[in-house]
C-alpha cells in the first residue's frame, strides 16, 4: 500500500537558513507527536476499552524491559511514582500485570505482564507493525534504516529533561512558547 508523503516539505534549497530548517523539524515533530498520541489512544482502546494511553505506554515498557520495579518504571518514562502507581493498579485490576517479590530485594516488588497482558500486547503490537509495513513497505530499505538512524540520533540528543533546557525571556509566557508552529 502506497502512502504519498503528505505534508512533507520540499527538500531544503541552498540558502535556506538553519532557523528555517529547524522550524521545519519542529513542525514535522509536532505533527508526528500529535499523530503518535492519537495512535496510542487507539491502541490502548484495543487492549481494553477503559485504558488510557499512558497505561498502554507502561505495558510497552514492561514488555520490553521485563519485570521492573515501580520506581524504575516511573523513572524510565519520566513521570512521578504516584501517576505510575495509579496506572499499574488499573492494569492489575483488568488482569494485564501482576506484582511479585523482587528477587534481588524481597521488600520490593517487580511488575510483570500476565499471560493475558502478554497476549494482548502481542496482538496489538503485531497489528501496529503491520501498519508500519503497509505505510513504509514501498520505501527503499536504506531509507527506512536511515530514518531509524536519524530518529535514534534525535532521541539520543533529546535524552532526559528537554523541558528543563527551555528558558523563557521575561516577556514570554509558556503558552506562546508551546503553541508556536503546532
Amino acid at each position: 500500500m502506497s502512502n504519498p508523503h503528505q505534508g512533507t516539505p520540499d527538500p531544503a534549497v541552498p540558502g535556506d537558513s538553519v532557523d528555517d530548517a529547524l522550524q521545519q523539524v519542529e513542525h514535522q515533530l509536532s505533527l508526528l507527536w500529535r499523530r503518535a498520541r492519537s495512535i496510542s489512544h487507539q491502541l490502548s482502546r484495543q487492549v481494553h476499552p477503559d485504558m488510557e494511553p499512558a497505561a498502554y505506554g507502561l505495558l510497552t515498557v514492561i514488555r520490553r524491559e521485563g519485570p521492573i520495579r515501580l520506581t524504575d518504571l516511573a523513572s524510565c518514562i519520566g513521570v512521578g511514582k504516584p501517576s505510575v502507581s495509579r496506572q499499574i493498579a488499573f492494569l492489575e485490576s483488568i488482569g494485564l500485570v501482576y506484582k511479585e517479590a523482587d528477587p534481588q530485594d524481597g521488600r520490593a516488588q517487580s511488575i510483570r505482564l500476565t499471560a493475558k497482558g502478554e497476549e494482548k500486547m502481542h496482538q496489538v503490537q503485531d497489528a501496529r507493525r503491520q501498519v508500519f509495513r503497509e505505510r513504509l513497505g514501498e520505501w527503499p530499505l536504506e531509507d527506512v534504516q536511515t530514518l531509524a538512524d536519524y530518529m535514534g540520533r534525535l532521541n539520543a540528543v533529546y535524552g532526559d529533561g528537554l523541558l528543563k533546557d527551555i528558558t523563557l525571556k521575561d516577556d514570554e509566557s509558556p503558552a506562546t512558547e508551546t503553541t508556536s508552529n503546532n
